[in-house]
């Protein structure tokens, strides 16, 4: 896996230093150095989401031992919006005329996972899922089939979304980022609506086989657009008699709380339900964005390898010695759920 997010999560060990932000609504990536990895001319070209992305898969592909992958599946919830604000602003600033085509040919959401390919000389399978808050999962459930149907032997999944000034602008004033005035911010006991933005980029390498430095496996996946809250518990329990297991079998529920006061009781039910389990919370380290989902993914796997919970990421006491299994569920303004199953290798 590779992960670049807010938190010095690439090139340290697992959160082993975290920044707790409680002051800024906007929070940007800690952006590595990409000279080892992108030529400087065509980094300058590059937007963030692009680099990032570049970054985190270079990571994920370096820690399996694998060159060039069969395929590269990407989600992203809003692509290269730098890009696509440059070129638009061009548009009018121009009034229409004399526009350079490479903010249109770069602003696409595609970008991410045809300069991987571009990097790697992989012409394999190449496929972007743009699903909101569920475009992460949807790019994991398409690898999962492949390597099911053993169509595919290693894939490179991943995710990655980048912030904007203008967009950014525009999701205060639809009060989607929390305002100033709601400061402290806090993710558990908040008591305002809205969100603390962010940004970022997490890939993994799923393959057909185990190896010894694999994570975790992925066990299954389930995606739903819309739920009431009092429908979330036969959502996950079907979802759980499905796989043939029970809430005890879960060792570890990780739940997408954003700090969101109107939106956050979806994770509060869910919490209730698994009481008795020890529950982690991911967002007030790396924020909220279309495809933080992946993040929380990268947390979940990490925990099965190590056999431990970071103390900053524990929502209860309870505690276990082992962890074989985890649950991730998460939702963004009651939209979008999913939940996705790993267990250990």
């Amino acid at each position: 896996m590779g992960c670049v997010s807010s938190q010095d999560t690439y090139e340290t060990s697992f959160l082993e230093s975290v920044e707790i932000n409680t002051t800024e609504n906007i929070v940007y990536a800690k952006q590595p150095s990409y000279k080892e990895l992108i030529p400087p001319a065509a980094a300058r070209r590059m937007a963030k989401g692009v680099k990032m992305g570049i970054a985190a898969s270079t990571k994920a592909l370096k820690e399996a031992n694998v060159e060039v992958p069969d395929a590269i599946i990407t989600g992203t919830g809003m692509g290269c919006i730098e890009d696509s604000e440059k070129f638009l602003k061009a548009l009018i600033d121009n009034n229409e005329e004399y526009l350079t085509p490479t903010n249109f040919i770069q602003s696409t959401h595609n970008t991410v996972g045809a300069q991987i390919a571009l990097g790697l000389g992989c012409k394999g399978y190449n496929f972007t899922y743009v699903n909101g808050s569920i475009s992460f999962e949807s790019a994991l459930l398409d690898a999962k089939l492949q390597l099911e149907n053993e169509e595919e032997n290693t894939i490179l999944v991943g995710a990655a979304d980048e912030t904007s000034s203008h967009t950014m602008e525009l999701f205060k004033l639809v009060n989607i980022i929390k305002k100033e005035s709601d400061l402290p911010y806090s993710v558990l006991d908040s008591n305002s609506s809205g969100v603390v933005y962010s940004e970022g980029a997490t890939f993994v390498t799923l393959e057909n086989v185990k190896k010894e430095n694999s994570y975790a496996v992925l066990e299954a996946l389930q995606i739903q657009n819309e739920l009431n809250i009092d429908e979330v518990e036969s959502f996950i329990t079907s979802f759980l008699d499905k796989n043939h297991l029970k809430i005890q079998d879960i060792d570890v529920v990780v739940l997408g709380n954003n700090g969101d006061i109107n939106f956050d009781t979806y994770y509060t039910a869910v919490g209730s339900l698994f009481d008795q389990i020890p529950q982690v919370y991911y967002k007030h380290l790396c924020g909220e964005f279309n495809t933080a989902s992946a993040f929380g993914f990268w947390v979940a796997a990490s925990i099965l390898k190590n056999q431990a919970i970071p103390k900053v990421v524990k929502m209860n006491s309870i505690e276990k010695a082992t962890f074989s299994k985890v649950l991730l569920y998460n939702q963004f303004q009651g939209k979008d759920h999913s939940l996705v199953l790993l267990s250990k290798c």
